[in-house]
């Protein structure tokens, strides 16, 4: 400063006269004493800096926040924006000639970021100029700010000038606005808006002293959402820094961003491509290569289009295959499984060319060095299969070496190619290694992979064990043999667990049941006899059966199950293996092989011995495991009247140690009954206890175990029409009571001289047909004559079928899910007519209200029924839910009627009258395939009228609904072939119990809950449990997905607990449990094309949510105990 003549200036005596005043005069004499870098008042303490021309504190200075945003950042920010000082002085000018006579003036800042933007923008800027508004126009302009950016210096500008600014979105009149189609347009007031993301990360960059420091801001950078339009601006700066950046962590880390941004909304790939490509050729650091290497597979799988990109990055891939780095290595073959099969050329041969180079590349590395990068070879291919491209069927040979490899990973993603390639070319012929032998691939496959079930890795051995269920194609010998007990590994035979047993048993030598030479070998065996698969795939399923861990001995279960069921002969051959596994020590081994020996029993027939096997279980503790196998039951043939007889003790002794099993041993004692008549007949006089010249005792029919025989046998006299004459006549009776009080286990018989069942219901019924069936559409056919008769006779019409449909579905439990249905109906259309009466809708004023509470709970209860009608009932088809939803729709129409009689002015009318339609014209879309089946419906007058409604007043639109609602047709319900009704039944808590469930007063109880429920579809996400307190206070508790279990078809399980956590109680009292059925109103619409096209009305009621109760409540005694102090 003392060096420039302008500046220094003496006085009569020669000192130095500086004319500056001394506020921020310390800070600058704190540094030039000690080095003090200020921290306050930085602006003030710049300016006086640059004065003194201290040029180190000046510097210090530009590198701060403060300075560094303005006076740096700030100026290279708006260099980009071509024209911004003289549209910025233009601003200014027009602001003070508009207030020259008032205070202040209004100016409009119209910013265009492209060129399409300023050729929207033109008209309305046209529009502002005719009527003399100002305007200024910012833009447009290439790369550079953002429009928030841009508007927040604009405004910072102009306060440093002196004025005062207050922002606001200026928006155009209505007219324009309906002429550009409702586009927002950028012309915009100035808004205060805060500092985009890009510059608020380059300053806490710039802040940054240490890579600690610059790693930590960007971690916290990481943790935020960024916006679509701020992503560009954030990727230019940390490429920014990334090139300026020394450390490698810090370089790690900014890879990882751009990977991260690269997945967000508004990133655009041909503005980081280059970067990216460029900065990963001068990278040093394999972990910062590696991270590149993933960012640009990232980038490529957003192209999939761009066939130039994706060539660049193979290149890239391949030119850094041979980097030294395993990481490197991995994301490279990763990036040409994932890219490379996606090179196309002009000509057939050029491509097919182009595809086997790349596999001829990844194949190669199947031989590295290093296991990781062999694993990630493997799983490229794979990725390159998965992908669409057809493997050469060389890369065979080369993966069966790999079976051999030291590493897990490699043999297990080698396991897994070798089974693609054996789907590719299943009939391709291969050689027999030291053989002259020829083999097709598939089973020379499928003893590769049986072999590698006596892996020495269980991941290894459970994955082969569930390949091998799908592998279908192998020849049948092959198949048998991984059965085979007499040629195993090490050419020696391994007993069975029966023959250990017994062997252990007979042998009193030690207490551990071992002897001297126990595992010696038992048989010797011709090495010339050997087949020609290897040693360890003969009797592949027995070790994967007897294997240590579990999870192999499941996979071993799935994947008979799945053999077994293409066939029947090696279903068969299985059967002793799986009865087997029924005494396994792992409860969920049992439970899956009694699924499994479900799912394969209309090919088997169990012996007298396998059977015995199976009851056993019925001891276990598990009611799982005991509910599965009378499942199994169900579906069992078992081979003589001996097997049935034994079956039936088993169950008994069942019954009487669990009596829990009642419902379970009933149903399966239903169906083997009915599997098995001319087995039973001839146990008939036993189980009944008849003599032939004696009368005998009379049994107790509240006795369970007599009513389980029953079943038995009135299920089987279904069809054998001999079995009758066995009977006494204390056996007629119970089956009457037994017919009327458990009509879904009894079936309707034709007793002889008795008149148990009507055969004449009409005399058009053939022998063939079912009278019940024949029934239930007797009696909707009479109903669909409702529009002849009378009001009143209509509802006695309807009462008196409903009545008869409701008791129909309680005799017949096959029919009771569309007799409940078909009630359900009939019941909304009674509530409809009701409301609707001619004389209650013209009575007085004064004596309105009664008929609108009646109105209004119609409207309510037909809602609630047609919500229960769409989601309580399995087997609906679309057919129904039009049905269900033009019922609905009436509804509504009904809600709408009443609320305008009662609602006073016509304000409130128009939102719902608009609604109304809206939701009108939503059915039309949605079941538009099947409005021609809806002929003079509510609906059909509804849309005929429907450009009358639209510009009719409230007044007249419920005028017409309530006209059209009265001359709307009954709409034949078309009933499906099969149609199941969800329920549930809470077993525990058992409810109403003289032994309360005490706990301390202040602390949560926890309630066990033990419920079946029937035809639930998705219980996981459907099924609540509801606790009502006795203060009213209801609580909704969502079981987890693992409470539920699936112990047969159309059956669940839940056994979950439920923690009551209230108030601090003080006397004994009830609360109740509940189970509800949660439903969305969207989940049954059907999909159609206008519904695709994305145009859904966001008013328009298509996500209702909602609960139904399907169980009756449980009320459970809680009595609470003083907490101790």
């Amino acid at each position: 400063m003392f060096s420039s003549s302008t500046k220094a200036c003496t006085d009569a005596e020669g000192r130095f006269f500086i004319d500056r005043p001394g506020t921020y005069f310390g800070p600058i004499l704190d540094y030039l004493r000690s080095g003090q870098v200020p921290t306050q008042h930085i602006p003030e303490v710049y300016r006086e800096a640059q004065f003194y021309e201290i040029q180190p504190l000046v510097k210090l200075l530009e590198d701060m926040p403060q300075i560094f945003g303005e006076q740096v950042a700030r100026k290279q920010f708006l260099l980009r924006v071509p024209g911004y000082s003289e549209n910025l002085e233009l601003l200014l000018r027009l602001a003070r000639a508009e207030a020259v006579a008032l205070r202040y003036s209004s100016v409009v800042v119209c910013v265009v970021r492209t060129e399409e933007e300023a050729a929207r923008c033109a008209q309305p800027l046209c529009s502002l100029e005719a009527r003399k508004m100002p305007v200024v126009k910012f833009g447009p302009w290439k790369v550079g700010p953002e429009i928030k950016d841009l508007l927040y210096c604009v405004e910072m500008d102009i306060k440093a000038q002196g004025y005062q600014v207050s922002c606001g979105r200026y928006y155009l009149d209505h007219a324009f606005r309906a002429k550009q189609q409702q586009e927002e347009i950028a012309t915009k007031k100035l808004r205060l808006t805060k500092p985009s993301k890009s510059a608020a990360l380059h300053i806490d960059l710039c802040k940054a002293t240490s890579p600690a420091d610059a790693l930590q801001y960007l971690l916290q950078f990481a943790r935020k959402p960024v916006e679509a339009e701020s992503v560009e601006g954030v990727v230019r700066i940390l490429l920014e820094h990334y090139y300026k950046e020394n450390d490698p962590s810090v370089r790690l880390k900014i890879a990882s961003l751009l990977g991260l941004l690269s997945k967000t909304a508004g990133f655009s790939p041909d503005c980081i491509i280059d970067d990216a490509i460029n900065i990963l050729q001068n990278e040093k650091s394999h972990q910062v290569l590696a991270q590149l290497l993933d960012t640009l597979l990232a980038i490529g799988t957003k192209l999939p289009e761009n066939q130039a990109i994706q060539t660049r990055l193979v290149d890239v891939a391949c030119k850094h295959l041979t980097d030294t780095s395993h990481g490197v290595r991995n994301k490279c073959l990763q990036l040409l499984g994932n890219l490379g099969s996606l090179e196309k050329s002009i000509t057939k041969d050029t491509e097919g060319l182009t595809a086997r180079d790349v596999q001829k590349i990844i194949g190669d590395y199947f031989s590295d060095q290093d296991p990781r990068v062999r694993t990630a070879a493997i799983k490229a291919m794979l990725q390159l299969h998965e992908r669409g491209l057809k493997l050469h069927q060389t890369i065979y040979n080369q993966a069966c070496k790999l079976l051999s490899d030291d590493y897990e990973q490699v043999r297990s993603a080698a396991v897994q190619l070798i089974w693609v390639i054996s789907q590719l070319y299943p009939e391709s012929i291969v050689p027999i290694p030291s053989s002259n032998e020829e083999i097709r691939l598939v089973d020379d496959a499928f003893g590769k992979i049986c072999h590698m079930v006596s892996d020495g890795s269980w991941v290894v051995r459970v994955q082969a064990a569930k390949l091998l269920g799908s592998m279908e194609q192998v020849s049948s010998h092959f198949l048998e043999q991984t059965l085979d007990k007499k040629l195993m590994s090490d050419l020696r035979r391994k007993r069975t667990a029966h023959e250990r047993a017994k062997e252990l048993y007979s042998s009193g030598e030690f207490s551990s049941g071992r002897k001297w030479g126990d595992d010696a070998p038992k048989e010797e065996i011709d090495t010339g006899a050997v087949n020609l698969i290897e040693s360890g795939a003969c009797g592949a399923f027995v070790h994967g059966l007897e294997d240590e861990m579990y999870e192999v001995r499941i996979a071993a279960v799935e994947a008979l199950c799945m053999l077994a069921q293409s066939s029947p002969s090696f279903a068969e051959k299985c059967l002793d293996f799986l009865v087997d596994m029924f005494n396994d020590e792992i409860e969920e081994v049992r439970l899956q092989s009694i699924h499994t020996m479900r799912k394969i029993s209309n090919n088997i027939t169990l012996r007298e011995d396998q059977l015995d096997t199976v009851l056993a279980v019925l001891e276990d503790s598990s009611r799982d495991i005991r509910e599965a196998l009378h499942e199994l039951l169900c579906c069992t043939n078992v081979s003589t009247k001996e097997g049935i007889h034994l079956a039936l003790v088993e169950l008994l002794k069942n019954l009487t140690k669990y009596p829990t099993d009642r419902d379970s041993i009933w149903k399966c004692l239903k169906f083997l009954g009915s599997r098995h008549p001319t087995l039973v007949l001839p146990l008939v006089p036993e189980l009944l206890s008849t003599h032939p010249f004696f009368d005998t005792a009379e049994p107790d029919m509240d006795d369970p175990a007599y009513i389980a025989v029953l079943v038995l046998i009135f299920n089987a006299a279904k069809t054998c029409p001999t079995m009758p004459a066995l009977f006494s006549d204390h056996t007629f009776r119970h089956y009457a009571y037994l017919r009327d009080s458990l009509s879904h286990l009894v079936p309707a018989l034709r007793l002889p001289g008795r008149k148990l069942v009507s055969p004449a219901v009409s005399p058009n019924i053939t022998p063939h047909e079912d009278p019940s069936q024949q029934f239930l559409q007797q009696s909707l056919e009479r109903v669909y004559s409702l529009q002849h008769l009378d009001p009143q006779g209509a509802q006695e019409l309807l009462e008196f079928t409903i009545r008869d449909l409701q008791r129909l579905g309680e005799l017949q439990s096959e029919l009771a899910g569309v007799a409940d249905f078909s009630a359900a109906y009939l019941r909304c259309q009674l509530l409809l007519i009701k409301a609707l009466q001619e004389k209650l809708w013209n009575v007085a004023a004064p004596l309105y209200l009664k008929q609108s509470d009646l109105a209004s709970a119609a409207a309510k209860q037909i809602m609630e029924e047609t919500y229960k009608m769409e989601f309580m009932y399995s087997g609906v088809d679309n057919k129904q839910v039009v049905i269900i939803h033009h019922m609905r729709l009436q509804a509504k129409a009904l809600q709408l009627i009443v609320t305008a009689r009662t609602t006073r002015g016509v304000d409130p009318l128009f939102g719902m009258c608009e609604k109304f339609l809206q939701e009108v014209d939503f059915f039309q879309r949605c079941f538009i395939a099947d409005l021609p089946h809806l002929q003079d419906s509510f609906v059909d007058k509804l849309l005929d009228l429907m450009p009358r409604l639209m510009t009719s007043k409230p007044a007249e639109v419920v005028k017409i609904l309530q006209t059209m609602l009265r001359q709307s047709t009954f709409l034949h319900l078309p009933l499906p072939e099969q149609i199941h009704k969800a329920s549930a039944t809470i077993i525990e808590p058992a409810g109403e119990s003289d032994n309360p469930l005490r706990f301390t007063s202040g602390l949560v109880v926890a309630l066990d809950v033990d419920a079946t429920l029937e035809h639930v579809q998705d219980p996981q996400n459907t099924v609540k449990i509801q606790v009502l307190y006795p203060d009213g206070q209801a609580q909704m508790i969502h079981p987890k997905p693992a409470d539920f279990r699936n112990p047969g078809p159309g059956r669940h399980r839940l056994i979950t607990q439920v923690y009551l956590s209230h108030t601090a109680w003080t006397e004994p009292c009830q609360v109740e449990v509940r189970l509800l059925l949660a439903y969305n109103s969207s989940a049954r619409i059907p999909k159609s094309p206008w519904m695709e096209s994305g145009e859904v009305s966001p008013q328009v009621e298509t996500s209702i949510e909602g609960t139904i109760p399907f169980s009756k409540p449980v009320k459970v005694y809680i009595m609470p105990k003083p907490a101790r102090r």
